[in-house]
């Protein structure tokens, strides 16, 4: 569970919500959290931002956007160091007792990358054709991450926008209503709430969960090109050691063996 975007939506909000208080203490007249509300404004700017993603993809792919926000909260991340341990387990055994003799530890592998690359190896895969399938399914893969980070992306991007298209309807209805002088001060602060509104779903929650999106389809291609060394390692028998070293590259330098950070 990645407790950051649960801690860092809700954290900007406290703070935002802080700094009205203490804007309202310093004035002296204090501050109503009441004049911040405003459902017209809330709907226009989420549900434009949503209408707009529909737009522009398919009804399939906006329907994943729930399972997309879920894994921003559970996303599954790769122990680049466990991968690293079972790959050079699996180059021991296959050094020690044959490439075929990998066929019998599939079973026990929960990588599906790892189960697809020993497989085809002790099929006589020949390393070209392996390499091509891994970097096919990793295209795939970043692609359909890239659509993913886009939705977010556009939501922020026309946040702002639809905040403002709330402003200036607010703004319409205030000028629709100037022989009421005592309305217009009020009816213009909530006017305003709209663009507060956007510019808080764009930079507070959808442009930072589409980085953090990017971030997660980073380490899953990194986790996928160490399994792909591996195999290829694997499969033209060099030494555990060596592989192990190769591998342990794309480790950063506090996750690597004391011994390799020491050199």
């Amino acid at each position: 569970m990645d407790i950051a975007t649960i801690v860092g939506i809700i954290g900007g909000g406290l703070l935002t919500l802080l700094a009205l208080i203490l804007a309202g203490s310093h004035g002296g007249g204090g501050v109503s959290l009441g004049q911040f509300v405003d459902p017209p404004a809330a709907v226009m700017v989420l549900g434009g931002g949503l209408c707009v993603v529909l737009t522009a993809v398919p009804l399939k792919t906006f329907l994943g956007l729930p399972k997309l926000c879920m894994k921003l909260i559970f996303p599954t991340v790769e122990d680049l160091p466990a991968l690293v341990e079972e790959l050079v387990g699996l180059a021991e055994v296959a050094r020690k007792d044959g490439l075929l003799a990998l066929e019998a530890k599939v079973k026990d592998i929960q990588n599906h990358a790892i189960v697809l690359g020993i497989q085809m190896a002790v099929d006589g895969t020949r390393p070209e054709v392996l390499e091509d399938v891994f970097r096919s399914e990793m295209h795939a893969e970043e692609m359909r991450h890239h659509t993913g980070k886009k939705m977010f992306e556009m939501m922020g991007k026309c946040g702002p926008a639809f905040g403002m298209i709330a402003t200036l309807l607010g703004l319409i209805l205030m000028l629709g209503n100037l022989d009421d002088p005592d309305s217009i001060g009020p009816t213009m602060a909530m006017a305003l709430v709209g663009t507060l509104y956007g510019a808080a779903m764009a930079n507070m929650i959808c442009m930072p969960c589409a980085e953090k999106l990017a971030y997660y389809s980073h380490q899953e291609h990194l986790a996928k090109e160490l399994i792909l060394k591996g195999i290829l390692g694997i499969q033209a028998g060099e030494n555990p050691r060596v592989i192990e070293q190769k591998l342990i590259t794309f480790l950063p330098p506090k996750l690597r063996p004391s011994h390799d950070r020491a050199a």
